[in-house]
């Protein structure tokens, strides 16, 4: 048994409601259940409404496993605690009382619990361990309209969980949308090994000085290779020179510096995705597209996304992957895989913030696109369709990511639809 149940069943009224008593015999009418408090301190439910004895009351709720779990949590000495009405609890072990030393109404759940639900949670709830997630065995007979509804709605929260550093970065750059997409961005060019350390370097310069290096290639390159700390090797290639020489200006005229920026790493990487290349194709994006943030919330279409990220690199990264070694040449683009990951981490949930903040509605604009992407291939995608779940493009994928990993890994069952669903014998 767990408190996480006990709150469900009291929130969704899953009791036999017509001759509830207290734990004292005395007569209780459940009129409204409260506001159900998802903050850290405080009573389970806020401004419940009941009638007890005849007695009207209005006010607090708290639940606990067992009514002496008030005494372990030290209600008692918190005042946020002297307004509740009803204890609510699984199994009635001792009186509660409050500060006049009257006695806190009670009321036992176990007696009053539809079995049927009881036996439902059971089945998920405490089911074996070794299942990859508790509803495996009943989630392929759960019908695509209940999954379907809810696969959009875990993407607008995944949107809303990305919304967080992006609303962090405009605090911090005072609403300067052009730098939070160039931090954003550079994040997401380094993936997932070194992403951080990419924000970091971004974040190590104004967005002014990346601004004016945006006018020569070898400057924005010189920017983004100095601070990332990769031009400091033995190597006397004539490009690096030029690089070395372009950073020490760059040094010297806007008294920048590498405090903070983190290390670059190349191992396990495949070559294309080393942080050199991402960085040069960065430095080309920007070198072409002096108006980043105007062109991306502009552009309506995936195919126009596709036609803006068509960069190549020439010159010395044609036939190098790092600036010690010379490798066969090769033309080094951007792939359609990679600037899905672009579209689906940096552009849409920029949009979907960006649209907010003028007060606009930007579900219809991010659905839109995030359904014309293929759905990403991972462990996570490839095990919700072995159990028959309908993943068709990108929305689905990362609306899958975030029920596995907020809602399947936490437990977190009775906030799912589809556990209510279960539960409620669906």
């Amino acid at each position: 048994m767990t408190e996480d149940f006990l709150q469900y069943l009291w929130k969704h009224k899953k009791l036999e409601l017509t001759d509830l008593k207290t734990t004292k015999g005395e007569e209780l009418i459940l009129q409204q259940v409260g506001l159900h408090n998802t903050r850290q301190s405080g009573p389970d439910f806020f401004n419940a409404r009941l009638i007890i004895k005849e007695q009207k009351w209005a006010g607090n709720v708290e639940v606990h496993i067992k009514s002496s779990d008030w005494y372990v949590h030290n209600h008692e000495c918190d005042p946020m605690y002297d307004n509740v009405i009803l204890h609510v609890v699984w199994e009635d072990d001792m009186d509660i009382y409050r500060k006049d030393n009257s006695v806190i109404p009670t009321l036992q759940l176990k007696d009053y619990t539809d079995q049927k639900v009881l036996t439902r949670y059971r089945k998920i709830i405490q089911t074996n361990n070794t299942q990859w997630i508790k509803c495996s065995k009943q989630l392929p007979a759960v019908s695509d309209f209940i999954i379907t509804n809810w696969q959009e709605r875990l993407f607008v929260e995944r949107l809303e969980k990305k919304s967080i550093l992006i609303l962090e970065l405009l605090k911090k750059s005072e609403n300067d949308w052009e730098a939070v997409f160039f931090k954003l961005l550079a994040k997401n060019f380094g993936l997932q090994i070194n992403g951080e350390a990419f924000l970091s370097l971004a974040n190590s310069v104004d967005f002014s000085i990346v601004r004016k290096c945006t006018n020569s290639l070898s400057s924005i390159e010189a920017l983004f290779f100095g601070q990332a700390g990769l031009l400091e090797n033995d190597s006397e290639e004539e490009y690096l020179q030029i690089l070395r020489r372009e950073y020490s200006f760059l040094q010297n005229k806007f008294k920048i510096n590498r405090e903070g920026v983190l290390p670059f790493h190349f191992f396990r990487l495949r070559p294309s995705n080393f942080p050199t290349i991402r960085l040069a194709q960065l430095a080309m994006l920007y070198f072409r597209n002096h108006h980043f943030f105007d062109t991306i919330i502009r552009a309506q279409t995936v195919k126009e996304f596709y036609d803006f990220f068509n960069v190549s690199l020439n010159g010395f990264w044609e036939n190098h992957y790092t600036f010690e070694k010379k490798s066969k040449a090769k033309t080094k683009r951007l792939t359609k895989s990679f600037v899905d990951l672009l579209l689906i981490n940096t552009i849409i949930p920029v949009k979907f913030v960006y649209a907010k903040s003028l007060g606009k509605s930007p579900e219809e604009e991010v659905f839109k696109l995030i359904s014309q992407l293929s759905y990403e291939k991972n462990k996570i995608i490839d095990n919700f369709i072995t159990l028959k779940v309908p993943v068709e493009n990108a929305m689905h994928s990362q609306a899958m990511i975030q029920l596995k990993t907020m809602y399947c890994n936490q437990k977190a069952c009775l906030k799912c639809a589809i556990g209510n669903y279960l539960l409620n014998g669906g």
